[in-house]
């Protein structure tokens, strides 16, 4: 018996689970908040120059009704010689708008004119710390654990990101958010691997996908928090202290049985399984702790990065996917943080922003069984047409232009969806966790230039919405290339991958045994018919 057909005997999403998945979603919701505080935190409302001759307390309420002419420079100006003047930058510093935010980090240092770069570097460094705890805390998974590194990167996450709202200057600040960012991908790959290594295969689609309706969940509640908190450090702290609640998670939060076998650690594997199966009411057969366990197919060869790009259609395969995760974060959250240039209430917009993914993951659990090509694709070409024909619609029709942003947020959120599932299924078992930690590198490539190009549209409005929608067109033709694994028979290694015969016969996923497996049931006739099949 394999590991899935263990899980299956004691019900593969039991009660057992579905408590696991309640632990896993919670730090979802805050992760939701550290990813998008920053359109809060870090925007800039209506300045304007302060004047040498006007420093009464009352201009911070209201600044002067010529903010769209100048706003970085004085109204005075410098004669020169002859007829020749000179604007003067601003001596005196800025006055705010304090009509929507009483303060950000924009407002408190100045992030505005020739320092306005400084405001999107620093979201940049922010993904840019994704990046890294993507690389940092998926080796750290492989070695420790993914319970315990999970259980750090939710420590370290409340930490640091209590710190943010303390930061005594913007270097500090960009130094702590990067911290905070590193730690939101050891959340996020844990959480989603301890998941669906306790999750039996015939759920795990399902399973996958809960813990983003948890994400969409905290995407709302920012907007309220946010709109209850308008300065910007109270902000922080209130996103980040709930960290500290979690602490219970050291007694409840299980460790991967999975993991445990892999490294040899039989009696504790066998420990937590025997538990699993007593709160699904089910009983652990004895017969299993005298068997030997199959992991990988029984295969001992360690495999690389390299391993991706070494055979044709692996290598194909490979860099398809890896442009697609690339280009669905991108696009993601080059909307996201865009929202406040529509010219809607940002509050309302950040709330509806969030609904529209609770619909868009619900399709995707509705046509996904039917094909992971033609879905991923067509969602795909529905994002880039949407962020196209923003192009067309004039400034003066922000509703318009929120609509079609939100159809965009759409199609991507839902492509989204279906990439995790599809990349897991097209990349064979021996080099599966590889291939999602290149893909998830990749994709932080993807989040570290967003915030860059939406900096365009200073120079070029239109610059950003042609990226964001050519992009993900390419994407959507790309996918086409793509196998179709919908029902069909996962490849266990690269051989089976360069023999992928698209024209098979849907094959015995329906035959993984389920709730209801039973010892002298399938096991023989499953390994045949499979034999047969291939």
């Amino acid at each position: 018996m394999n590991f899935d057909q263990i899980l299956s005997t004691i019900d593969g999403f039991g009660r057992y689970q579905k408590i696991l998945y309640i632990w896993i979603c919670l730090p979802q919701i805050l992760l939701a908040f550290h990813m998008m505080v920053s359109i809060f935190t870090g925007a800039t409302p209506p300045f304007h120059c302060k004047e040498s001759s006007t420093l009464g307390e009352n201009q911070a309420d209201a600044p002067s009704g010529n903010l769209s002419d100048s706003p970085c420079f004085s109204s005075e100006v410098m004669l020169l010689q002859g007829n020749r003047t000179e604007r003067v930058p601003c001596g005196q510093g800025w006055v705010y708008s304090r009509e929507t935010f009483h303060s950000t980090t924009v407002t408190e240092w100045d992030l505005v004119c020739s320092k306005a770069g400084l405001n999107s570097l620093g979201s940049s460094i922010y993904m840019s710390g994704l990046l890294v705890g993507s690389v940092l805390f998926g080796a750290m998974a492989d070695r420790y654990g993914r319970r315990f590194v999970l259980l750090l990167s939710i420590a370290l996450q409340t930490v640091f990101g209590v710190a943010v709202a303390f930061a005594p200057n913007f270097p500090v600040y960009v130094i702590l958010r990067f911290a905070v960012g590193t730690t939101i991908s050891g959340v996020i790959i844990n959480a989603f691997i301890l998941g669906t290594e306790w999750t039996c295969t015939k759920r795990r689609m399902l399973a996958g996908i809960i813990t983003d309706y948890a994400f969409g969940l905290g995407y709302m509640l920012l907007a309220g928090v946010a709109y209850l908190i308008r300065d910007w450090r109270k902000l922080q702290l209130a996103i980040s202290a709930p960290g500290f609640l979690l602490i219970f998670y050291i007694r409840v939060l299980p460790q991967s049985a999975r993991w445990l076998l892999a490294n040899d650690r039989r009696e504790e594997a066998i420990a937590l399984l025997r538990k699993a199966a007593l709160v699904n009411g089910r009983v652990l057969p004895p017969s299993v702790q005298a068997e030997k366990w199959e992991f990988l197919g029984g295969s001992k060869r360690s495999h690389s990065p390299m391993d991706l790009v070494r055979t044709p259609q692996m290598r194909k395969r490979a860099l398809i996917l890896f442009y697609i995760w690339f280009v669905n974060v991108l696009v993601y959250y080059g909307l996201s943080l865009g929202v406040s240039r529509l010219g809607t209430d940002l509050y309302l917009t950040q709330f509806v922003f969030g609904l529209v993914e609770i619909p868009a993951r619900t399709l995707v659990l509705v046509v996904l069984p039917l094909s992971r090509r033609l879905t991923l694709s067509g969602f795909l070409a529905i994002g880039g047409l949407a962020c196209l024909l923003m192009l067309v619609v004039p400034a003066d029709h922000p509703n318009v232009l929120t609509g079609l942003a939100m159809v965009g947020k759409f199609g991507i959120t839902a492509s989204f969806a279906v990439i995790y599932v599809y990349t897991a299924e097209i990349f064979p078992t021996v080099v599966r966790q590889t291939g999602i930690g290149m893909s998830s590198m990749f994709a932080r490539m993807g989040g570290v230039l967003a915030p860059a190009i939406n900096m365009l549209h200073n120079h070029s409005p239109t610059t950003p919405l042609i990226i964001f929608g050519t992009s993900p067109l390419l994407g959507a033709i790309l996918a086409l290339a793509l196998p179709e694994t919908a029902d069909r028979h996962l490849p266990d290694t690269l051989e089976d991958v360069e023999n992928w015969d698209v024209r098979l016969t849907p094959i015995l996923e329906n035959l993984e045994p389920d709730e209801d497996f039973g010892p002298t049931e399938s096991s023989s006739e499953k390994q045949e018919l499979q034999h047969l099949a291939s």
